[in-house]
Formats: C-alpha cells, structure tokens, sequence
C-alpha cells in the first residue's frame, strides 16, 4: 500500500449507536472527528482536543474512552456508544434522568462526556462509596463547576441512594 491510497482512505466498519458504517477514512481521522464531522453526532464535545478534559468521552467496545486520542481506523470492528445512543426522549437513561433531576449541568458543555464516562464507570463495578465517584470521575472536568449535582445524579444511580434532602442549619430547629 502506498502513502496516495493510505490517504485516499483505509476501510474501517463501526458499529456506532447501534447502526453500522462502512466507511473510508484516512489514517489520521480520530473517533471525536469522524464522530461530529462525518457523521454529525455532535452530542460528543471537543473540549481540549489533548485528552485532559473528558468532554469527548465515549463508549468503546463498553469501556470510556477520549475520542479525540483515539484514531478510529484503530477501532475498526468496534462498537462505539454516544451520548445520542444512551436513550431518546421518553425513555433516557437512567443517569440521563438523575443529571437532570439533580440539576448536574450548568452550560452542558461536559454533560455528555460526564455522562458516558459515569455510564462507563458503572460498568466497571469498583465504586462503592461518593469518593469513588470522585475519584474515577476525575478525569472529566466540569467549567461551572457543577460537582456535587453531577455526583449526586451519580449516586442515586450508582450507588442507589435518594436525592439528599437539605441539613438544617446550626442553631436550626430540624
């Protein structure tokens, strides 16, 4: 193969959100890309483009990634999950829900990215307590600085426990 037809394009197929997609790509096109320019999935978010804010974190093969480190003809064979394949209005996920019950967005920019690293967090089975969460959550940063919604939306799901209601303050009558 020489260097015209590797950028012509190298034939990838991902299954993505479900949906198959027989593509050509060339080398140098990452998941993040192809998933909003090619395909306009534009629920992932470029944030850095470094791999150090996890705006555009995604599923693959069941496990969060950053899309924006990842070349897709590397994941050729892969099943890649959005924030558009989570779930759909009338039936959201179940941390879909909890992020908008608990009110964990302000701008929403990091919102998907939370949400898929959360949704991937929860399939790796090690969290046990809200420390976990913010531990393994780490990785996504949040501008507005919505942390405690965001693991409270986290918790309820996670680790199951009801939306905690408001302490009084000393001195109050509880």
């Amino acid at each position: 193969m020489n260097i015209d037809s590797i950028a012509a394009g190298v034939p990838v197929t991902l299954r993505i959100n479900g949906a198959d997609h027989v593509l050509e790509l060339p080398p140098w096109v990452t998941v993040l890309d192809l998933l909003r320019e090619r395909l306009a999935l534009t629920g992932t978010k470029k944030g850095c483009d470094h791999g150090q804010c996890g705006a555009c974190t995604v599923l693959i093969d069941g496990r969060r990634m950053n899309s924006c480190l990842v070349l897709a003809v590397v994941k050729d064979g892969s099943e890649i999950t959005t924030i558009e394949g989570l779930g759909e209005p009338g039936a959201l996920h179940p941390l879909q829900q909890a992020f908008i019950d608990h009110d964990g967005f302000q701008c929403g920019y990091c919102t998907p990215g939370q949400i898929c690293s959360a949704v991937g967090m929860m399939a790796e089975g090690h969290v046990q307590t809200r420390d976990d969460i913010r531990e393994r959550m780490s990785g996504n940063l949040c501008r507005c600085g919505a942390y405690t919604n965001i693991v409270d939306a986290i918790a309820e799901v996670v680790l199951g426990e009801s939306r905690a209601k408001p302490q009084p303050m000393s001195g109050e009558a509880a």
